[in-house]
């Protein structure tokens, strides 16, 4: 009997030495989530114009960006988890005469959204944390269209947000990386500006929040927001947009709104390289500092 229970306590001992040594092998990942319209694809900015930073071989990165709606002819990070880059124009499809209208990019080469500006501040500011990034962001839409259960689409963008970061998390688990999805960055809110969407912008943006918080199951998300406040300057309907995204910054200590206004156009709808860049600081460093503020309270 007492070589029995010894043996039950070997086989005990080594189960919870392996279950310990293999939690110690999961190595936790800060989860950045970047969406929106054309503004967060980058659609006026080149590759040619991002200089390189050693940083970006430390960040993971994957991506789905482009014209709506989301479909093989998205400029995509091909399902796999990459490190932080520029992306291509795709070249599937060329042919077809919706993409040729309405590219992933301006420039034939590709461009890039804010993320990369974002990520790199982070790092730059939290070396020791480890970070990814998933950006799913579409050029021209509303926030209808990223909705839960927009009517009419078959697989909107929200349902690509959704299923990609699902993917995506599942993708790096199987590598021994545990995504913690930090923040949602979004940048969205022109397609928004007209008589037709801005009186419902609060509570549609509200909405999608809600329900994403809920399918990625994050309720304590950050969420950042903001879009090019220039887009239709004096319009009334875009300062509608831009009150509604204050109005939720000032009723939700996890929301908060990040002023644009600085940031570099390449003309009167989208912010140029440059522009993109310092966008992505903006968000990166206010970030930071809504952190802290929450970790105080």
């Amino acid at each position: 009997m007492k070589t029995v229970h010894t043996l039950i306590f070997v086989i005990i001992l080594c189960s919870t030495g392996w279950a310990e040594a293999t939690n110690r092998n999961v190595r936790a990942v800060d989860l950045i989530i970047v969406a929106g319209q054309s503004n967060a694809v980058g659609f006026d900015t080149s590759t040619r114009e991002l200089t390189f930073s050693p940083l970006d071989k430390k960040i993971l990165f994957w991506w789905r960006c482009g014209a709506p709606p989301a479909d093989k002819f998205d400029s995509t990070s091909n399902h796999q988890w990459t490190n932080l880059q520029a992306q291509p124009n795709q070249t599937q499809g060329q042919s077809n005469s919706l993409k040729q209208s309405n590219p992933n990019f301006r420039n034939l080469e590709g461009g890039f959204g804010p993320e990369i500006g974002l990520a790199r501040t982070l790092l730059q500011h939290q070396p020791e944390q480890p970070l990814a990034v998933i950006k799913i962001a579409y050029n021209g839409t509303s926030v209808t269209e990223w909705q839960h259960h927009a009517a009419a689409k078959e697989f909107n963008c929200y349902q690509a947000l959704v299923s990609e970061t699902r993917t995506a998390i599942r993708k790096a688990a199987e590598k021994g990386l545990s995504m913690r999805i930090r923040a949602l960055v979004w940048v969205q809110g022109e397609s928004d500006g007209n008589d037709r969407y801005a009186g419902k912008y609060e509570n549609n943006l509200n909405t999608m929040i809600n329900a994403l918080r809920q399918d990625l199951a994050a309720p304590g998300l950050v969420v950042l927001l903001g879009f090019n406040t220039k887009f239709k300057t004096g319009s009334p309907a875009i300062q509608q947009v831009v009150q509604a995204q204050k109005n939720l910054a000032a009723e939700h200590k996890s929301i908060v709104y990040v002023d644009s206004r600085n940031c570099a156009m390449a003309n009167g709808v989208h912010f140029n390289s440059k522009g993109t860049l310092e966008l992505g600081r903006l968000f990166a460093e206010k970030l930071i500092a809504t952190e802290k503020e929450l970790e105080q309270e």
